[in-house]
């Protein structure tokens, strides 16, 4: 298994070990390492409880951290039961596309059973980071929605 090192100013995305937001993703930046297996993140779109203006900062364990996915760019939309990930509630959560309405995504959450509509924007395809490589989380299906 490859091990990454992070520095200071890199950008990545943490994930949630927290009941309720179980393998969601939030983006921060390491702003210290702290040892050989925590860094210090200061998170971009969390705050601190007491104070909304000041960014959260938390010790993070380097297997919760992963770097920031490549953008990937493609113009035939998301197809039928793609996993993607969906920008809500400050973070990145892991859906599958069920349906398709113009430029909104209906996406199911199998951690939640809960479908939503989403607007194209607020998605991306969905690598996993497996030994120190994004790699797709399967075989894209040929199936597209127009």
């Amino acid at each position: 298994m490859a091990t990454v090192t992070f520095k200071k100013g890199d950008h990545v995305e943490v994930c949630s070990k927290q009941e309720g937001f179980l393998g969601s993703y939030y983006e921060g930046t390491i702003l210290k390492q702290l040892g050989p297996d925590s860094y210090e993140v200061q998170y971009k779109n969390l705050v601190e409880e007491d104070d909304e203006l000041r960014p959260l900062v938390e010790v993070v364990p380097r297997e919760e951290i992963r770097p920031t996915p490549p953008t990937i760019h493609f113009g035939g939309g998301f197809g039928l039961y793609n996993k993607v990930d969906v920008f809500a509630n400050d973070g990145w959560w892991v859906g599958t596309i069920t349906e398709k309405k113009g430029s909104a995504y209906y996406v199911f959450f199998a951690s939640t059973g809960e479908e939503i509509v989403y607007h194209n924007s607020l998605l991306r395809i969905h690598l996993d980071w497996v030994n120190g490589k994004w790699v797709s989380s399967k075989k894209r299906t040929p199936t597209f929605l127009a």
